[in-house]
C-alpha cells in the first residue's frame, strides 16, 4: 500500500486550507487533502501500526508545516494559514523543507560538514519523531496509550465524568448486553431547552467505520435523535460522512485527538504546569 510521506503532504495541507478559506478543523483538512490528492478509499482506510496511516502522516505534515511558519493552531482542533502560508507556492514549500532540515542537521555536526538533500529529508523526519513537536503530539500519544490501557467499563466511567464536567446533567452509564451499543445517556441543557444525548464509547486503537456509525444511530431509533460517539481511535472519512448524512439524525463524533484535548481542558488526568509543558497522569486512568 503506497501512502505519501508526511513531508510530501505538507503542500497538500496548505492547499487544503486555502480551499477551506484559510482555516479548518482537522477532519475537514484531512478530507479536503484526500479529495484534492485523489486518495482511494483503500488508502484512506489503511491501518498501520499507528492506526489509520494517512491521518497519522497528515498529523506530522501539519506539524512540519507549522515549523516552517506556514500554519498555526488558532483554537482546539482548528488550524489556519499564516500570512506566509497564504502566499507561498509549492517550490517555496520544498525549499523551506530543505533549509529547515539542513539547519537542524548542521547544528548537530562539526563545522564544514556538508549535508545532502536526502540527509536533510531524513533529519527532518527524525527531528519530529524524536519528539521535537511543539504541537504537543508527544503528550497526546502518552495520553492515548493510557486511555487504550483502560478496561472498557473504566473508559465508560471516564466518558461519563467528562460529560458531567462539560455541562451535562443526569449522566448515566447504561451499557449492557442487548442494548444495541448505547453505553449511556445524559441531558444537555441549552438556555431554557434540554434534551437527552445518547453516547457510545469505543476504546479503539484503529478506526471506526461507517457501519458502526449506522449501528449506533439504529440503536437510538425511538429513544432520541441526539447522539455522541467517542473513541480513542479515529474515524474514517466514510464514518464522518455517515454521521452527517442527509435525511438521518446527525451524530457528533469525538476522536482520540479531540478526546485528549477535552481531558486536558477539564483537567481529567492531564494537567498543564507551564504554557508548553503538559503532564499525563496514567495512574488517574488506572483509578477510574
Amino acid at each position: 500500500m503506497e501512502i505519501p510521506s508526511a513531508r510530501s503532504l505538507v503542500w497538500p495541507v496548505v492547499r487544503a486550507l486555502r480551499e477551506l478559506g484559510g482555516s479548518g478543523r482537522i477532519d475537514e483538512i484531512d478530507d479536503k487533502v484526500a479529495q484534492l490528492e485523489g486518495f482511494t478509499d483503500e488508502q484512506q482506510q489503511f491501518d498501520g501500526r499507528n492506526g489509520l496511516e494517512l491521518p497519522y502522516r497528515l498529523r506530522w505534515a501539519r506539524t512540519m508545516a507549522k515549523k516552517r511558519g506556514l500554519v498555526e493552531i488558532v483554537s482546539r482542533g482548528v488550524w489556519a494559514l499564516t500570512k506566509d502560508g497564504k502566499e507561498v507556492d509549492q517550490e517555496e514549500v520544498k525549499r523551506r523543507r530543505v533549509m529547515h532540515a539542513s539547519d537542524r542537521r548542521r547544528s548537530a555536526m562539526p563545522e564544514g560538514t556538508s549535508v545532502s538533500s536526502e540527509a536533510s529529508d531524513e533529519a527532518e523526519v527524525v527531528d519530529v519523531l524524536d519528539g521535537d513537536d511543539d504541537a504537543g503530539q508527544a503528550w497526546q500519544a502518552t495520553a492515548l496509550v493510557a486511555l487504550q490501557a483502560m478496561t472498557p467499563d473504566a473508559f465508560e466511567r471516564l466518558c461519563q465524568r467528562l460529560l458531567r464536567q462539560a455541562g451535562f446533567i443526569n449522566v448515566a452509564v447504561t451499557g449492557r448486553t442487548g442494548d444495541g451499543g448505547i453505553d449511556g445517556v445524559g441531558t444537555y441543557r441549552m438556555s431554557l431547552v434540554s434534551f437527552p444525548v445518547f453516547f457510545q464509547c469505543k476504546r479503539y486503537v484503529g478506526s471506526v467505520g461507517s457501519s458502526q456509525v449506522r449501528d449506533f444511530r439504529g440503536a437510538m431509533i425511538g429513544r432520541g435523535e441526539k447522539g455522541l460517539l467517542i473513541t480513542t481511535g479515529t474515524f474514517t472519512s466514510a464514518a464522518r460522512a455517515e454521521a452527517t448524512r442527509d435525511g438521518a439524525p446527525p451524530l457528533d463524533l469525538i476522536d482520540g485527538e479531540e478526546l485528549v484535548e477535552l481531558l486536558r481542558e477539564h483537567k481529567l488526568g492531564i494537567s498543564t504546569e507551564l504554557v508548553e509543558q503538559v503532564t499525563v497522569h496514567p495512574e488517574f486512568f488506572d483509578s477510574i
